[in-house]
């Protein structure tokens, strides 16, 4: 035997037992994640719609995977100085966004972004749903969704909405609505949702489109009244409530969703063992009874359908901004 037919047989060889390793570590890999503490980071403020479902689902999988669920809130710039952090991270499985809506909203509302969300990220899991209210100031004049309309159309002094930032779903919701009533209105940006309610409970700003767990307490002590629903039927919590289909836009319909999110490099045994263990976490009672009391409904989409939704999503928000003439940030 030759020296260099020699060195080609120990290639071959290496090669080999490479490949059969790279094999076998994808179920070893999985069977020890995590091996550490696992940050979720959420790139909106505490409080917001996003963060609730997080802690939620962190105190769950903590119990589940014996090893700390952190959550990390990293808001800033529509989410996205949060979601870059995940982007830039190892892709071991031990950081994990989870983000609301905006994630597909702002592929929309900006000309462009420092990722790509669509290919940086994998699409792991729907975590819940919950519809908006529409909440104002429960001592000041507007008492329905008709008044608000009306005070839009008289432009005097017209009507100013409250969001929890520019690009974020609560902006484009309200947005949303605008177009369905034919008026025009002024946005208010905030840097999230707290800030956005409390504007609203000081009667500056007309109204917000708030996701319903992020006001729940300010509805019970009656700070806020709910004058609509953007579900396609009532909530059970809300049932005096009318949804703003039923108060004279019958096409109208928008609910917050919730999803989480991964490194795109993370290996596919990782990611198949946190999807497993989260789909597992979402049907635990109890977590579907917390999830229940802040009008939240936990998700039930395989990675794959969760990927479709997403992509139908930004779409749905493109179409939106184009429509409502939305200046692009």
């Amino acid at each position: 035997m030759t020296q260099r037919r020699s060195w080609i047989l120990r290639i071959g060889a290496f090669a080999a037992l490479a490949a059969c390793a790279a094999l076998s570590a994808g179920p070893a890999a999985a069977q020890a994640w995590p091996s550490k503490p696992v940050r979720l980071v959420v790139p909106l403020t505490a409080g917001s719609g996003a963060d609730i479902v997080a802690r939620i689902l962190g105190r769950k999988l903590q119990e589940m995977w014996g090893q700390p669920v952190v959550v990390d809130n990293k808001p800033g710039a529509g989410g996205q100085i949060g979601t870059r952090e995940v982007i830039r991270a190892d892709a071991d499985g031990h950081t994990l966004l989870i983000q609301s809506a905006s994630h597909a909203a702002n592929v929309a509302m900006y000309k462009s972004l420092p990722y790509d969300p669509l290919k940086d990220l994998v699409d792991v899991a729907l975590l819940a749903k919950t519809p908006y209210v529409m909440v104002a100031l429960a001592t000041g004049p507007y008492k329905s969704v008709k008044e608000v309309v009306d005070r839009a159309k008289n432009k005097n002094p017209g009507v100013f909405f409250a969001s929890a930032g520019v690009g974020t779903s609560t902006h484009l919701t309200a947005e949303l609505f605008a177009d369905k009533a034919g008026v025009q209105m002024t946005h208010v940006p905030f840097k999230g949702s707290p800030d956005a309610i409390n504007d609203v409970a000081g009667g500056n700003t007309a109204f917000y489109m708030a996701p319903l767990p992020t006001v729940a307490g300010m509805l019970k002590d009656g700070r806020l009244m709910p004058i609509g629903v953007t579900s396609g039927k009532r909530v059970a919590t809300l049932s005096q409530v009318p949804t703003i289909a039923e108060s004279g836009y019958p096409t109208f319909e928008a609910e917050l969703w919730v999803g989480l999110w991964a490194p795109a490099a993370t290996p596919p045994a990782v990611l198949n063992k946190l999807a497993a263990d989260v789909a597992s976490a979402l049907r635990s009672p109890d977590v579907v009874e917390q999830f229940a009391k802040g009008g939240n409904e936990a998700g039930a989409l395989s990675p794959a359908d969760f990927a479709k939704f997403v992509r139908s999503e930004v779409e749905t928000n493109r179409a939106l901004v184009r429509k409502a003439n939305i200046p692009l940030q």
